[in-house]
């Protein structure tokens, strides 16, 4: 197992991101990165278009909760009947609308997920920019479409957007680099798979020279896109101990290598003392993936019954209880010593009664030692 490269903090991981981007170091065309949420996924893409912004001068076109922030709805509370989204058009990502008929290259990239139809209302004339959703042969009727249908509207717009970055369009030369994070957050597996797909065969395109970065913590979206951009370099980000700095580890050719270096990382608290009461989340996670892969019931058919509890009641009721509490990556409290001791307890019998490979435990070499 390849050892996990420490760095202090994002902005630090994201100049390294950029080299691993740069033809005169790594020359990687794609990264796609595996973080769980609360990790800075967001403020990662932020770091990284940082790094290229000077003044009015940047270099990334980017997908994230701030793209997302440039849509707003207006619901027309007193008539209830002229429903819209609403455009900021003082941003840049807004030019490609001005003399382009971007509204047929959404709507084809929209057709293959939802049934709706749109009109968008953004000449210089139009004082607020606007856009207007009907059902087909319907268009007079301002409909509010639902939270998931409106993320891929927003996610369609920006593949309209990045096609014409892909192409050179005078709107976009500017970018260099397309950051991608967590586009599918609201999305059914069906359509995980779909967006997956068709954003890799955007990317695998001869006529594309951008550079791109595609964050997740999205499983399935992670795997599809690993098979699809099969040359991509392939990371796994996660906090460092104690919630101090990042640790991130190459996970080579294994798309759900984060699921085993999670395990790694539970073992290594186990066995530290260390033991925070949001770990307890991340082992509930391992064991409903270990149940659904076995096709056993639930979680609780992971955790081993003890002679005075053949229904295993104890244990289930502790991670259901110690996984759903409020606690806080950003102020991790310490567990008592009796649930530690739970915690282990259920983590080696989970060990043992699915057997891993014992060379993941192995003893790794020292992060002073990483290069």
């Amino acid at each position: 197992m390849k050892p996990a490269t420490p760095y202090p903090d994002l902005p630090t991981f994201a100049a390294h991101l950029r080299k691993v981007l740069d033809p005169e170091q790594e020359n990687k065309k794609c990264i796609l990165l595996f973080a769980y949420n609360g990790t800075g996924k967001t403020r990662l893409s932020m770091d990284f278009r940082n790094i290229g912004k000077a003044g009015d001068t940047r270099d990334t076109l980017y997908f994230n909760a701030f793209t997302e922030d440039l849509f707003s709805w207006d619901n027309d509370l007193d008539g209830d009947s002229d429903r819209k989204l609403k455009l900021n058009k003082a941003s840049r990502f807004f030019e490609g609308l001005r003399g382009r008929d971007l509204d047929t290259s959404i709507r084809v990239l929209l057709r293959y997920h939802a049934n709706f139809d749109f009109v968008i209302e953004a000449s210089d004339q139009n004082q607020e920019w606007t856009v207007r959703f009907f059902y087909p042969g319907n268009i007079d009727e301002n409909i509010k479409v639902s939270r998931g249908e409106e993320n891929l509207f927003i996610w369609c717009f920006f593949l309209a957007i990045a096609e014409l970055a892909i192409a050179e369009a005078d709107a976009y030369k500017w970018v260099k680099f397309i950051y991608i994070d967590d586009p599918i957050s609201s999305l059914d597996e069906h359509n995980a798979v779909a967006v997956a797909n068709r954003l890799a065969q955007m990317l695998k395109r001869e006529e594309n020279n951008l550079k791109t970065v595609i964050s997740t913590h999205h499983t399935l979206f992670f795997n599809v896109l690993c098979n699809d951009l099969k040359k991509a370099k392939r990371l796994f980000l996660m906090k460092g101990e104690n919630g101090n700095g990042y640790l991130v580890r190459d996970t080579g050719d294994t798309p759900f290598f984060y699921h085993v270096a999670k395990l790694v990382e539970l073992r290594k608290v186990a066995d530290s003392g260390s033991i925070y009461t949001y770990h307890f989340g991340i082992l509930r996670s391992l064991l409903e993936k270990a149940a659904s892969f076995h096709g056993l019931p639930g979680y609780a058919s992971c955790v081993k019954r003890d002679d005075d509890d053949a229904d295993g009641m104890l244990h289930a009721r502790l991670l259901a209880l110690l996984s759903h509490g409020s606690y806080s990556l950003f102020e991790p409290v310490e567990m008592v010593p009796e649930n530690k001791e739970y915690f282990r307890r259920i983590l080696n019998d989970f060990v043992e009664r699915f057997p891993f490979n014992p060379e993941l435990f192995a003893e790794e070499p020292s992060q002073a030692n990483v290069q």
